[in-house]
């Protein structure tokens, strides 16, 4: 990675992007990183520094499927390590991502999670006890819930805890990542499968799938070039400033949103590259799309522009950036068609200019 000595910036998606983006960004948006002006989950602006388009923030509160659905167990799944596990019990679930949380929660199950990771931040799951943080599975305290079930991460880990929970008797299933919005339902369908509540999930695909339809129709008609979008993942406390490419997993909500990702056009193959003077001009970014709590970590727009090269790019001189909650941004969830709602406010303005 370009930047070996700060905290884990975004990883690739060989196999598990998703996860270790959000366990980077929402361990420190959890601890609330400070300073800026962005807002979240209010529809304000998302800077206050000036070009910033207002944002169409996402709802920090989950919408589950009703009625909620009874597990039909024993159910036998292929987890994604290989390994094919039966789940005879859905009673007490340990997710261990956000991620996870989050599919477990809208499928209708919350009540069913006994626990969660640092990584879930939403209004339902506030008042469960935080007993991981995903790369930083502690065995001890995933059993001392008495699960009969773990939802896991192919970035879930160390090993020698994901290996003592198994050996304690817990059926554990690991999830494969989503690298982009064809992934949904595919990643809802199967924590659906490994709950035993399969016409769930399909219920859910397809909710999630028409919204993000809708989304894709209000995308005002455009005239030349389609914007192009950098995504730069920020974490100024740690000096981390990289640009994302071609497996950032950015890519696809740009495409959906009618924009271009400026650096995985513009050449840069891998998850992240160290962001230059060079780089950005080459991409030549339109707008610049953050994490909210990035963003915060520079201060802001006027602590954006700050950062070698901004400036000098059509988005610097606009000073047009588009603003996410970390926690969503890229975890192509159920929430999916909101993160997408607030990129094509922030990008084209709720107007459609």
């Amino acid at each position: 990675m370009p930047t070996p000595a700060a905290p884990a910036p975004p990883a690739t998606r060989r196999p598990g992007l998703l996860i270790s983006v959000l366990v980077a960004v929402l361990a420190l948006a959890a601890t609330a990183c400070g300073g800026g002006s962005t807002k979240t989950n209010t529809g304000t602006d998302a800077t206050s520094s000036g070009g910033g388009a207002r944002a169409s923030a996402t709802s920090n509160r989950l919408e589950p499927l009703a009625p909620s659905p009874k597990p039909e167990l024993p159910a036998t799944v292929t987890s994604a390590d290989g390994k094919k596990v039966t789940v005879k019990r859905a009673d007490r679930i340990v997710p261990l991502s956000g991620s996870l949380s989050e599919i477990a929660f809208t499928l209708g199950l919350g009540k069913r999670v006994v626990a969660r990771d640092i990584t879930a931040t939403f209004d339902q799951v506030k008042k469960l006890p935080v007993v991981t943080r995903n790369h930083d599975v502690s065995a001890e305290n995933v059993l001392s819930l008495k699960p009969d079930l773990v939802l896991a991460e192919t970035t879930s880990g160390p090993d020698e805890a994901m290996q003592q929970i198994r050996d304690a008797g817990v059926p554990v299933v690991v999830i494969d990542p989503a690298k982009g919005l064809d992934d949904v339902g595919t990643r809802i369908q199967k924590v659906a499968k490994t709950l035993g509540v399969p016409s769930a999930g399909r219920e859910l695909t397809k909710r999630s799938q028409d919204r993000i339809a809708a989304v894709q129709k209000d995308i005002p008609a455009r005239h030349g070039d389609k914007p192009r979008v950098a995504f730069l993942y920020l974490r100024g406390s740690a000096s981390v400033y990289l640009i994302g490419g071609k497996e950032s997993g950015a890519t696809s909500l740009l495409k959906a949103a009618g924009a271009v990702d400026a650096g995985a056009e513009s050449g840069l193959k891998k998850d992240f590259t160290a962001i230059t003077s060079e780089a950005l001009a080459k991409a030549a970014p339109d707008a610049i799309l953050v994490m909210t709590k990035g963003l915060d970590s520079v201060g802001g727009m006027d602590g954006l522009v700050k950062i070698p090269g901004v400036a000098e790019t059509p988005a610097g001189v606009d000073r047009r950036v588009v603003s996410v909650d970390d926690g969503v941004l890229l975890n192509y969830g159920p929430r999916t068609d909101q993160v997408l709602r607030s990129i094509v406010d922030q990008l084209y303005g709720k107007d459609g200019a």
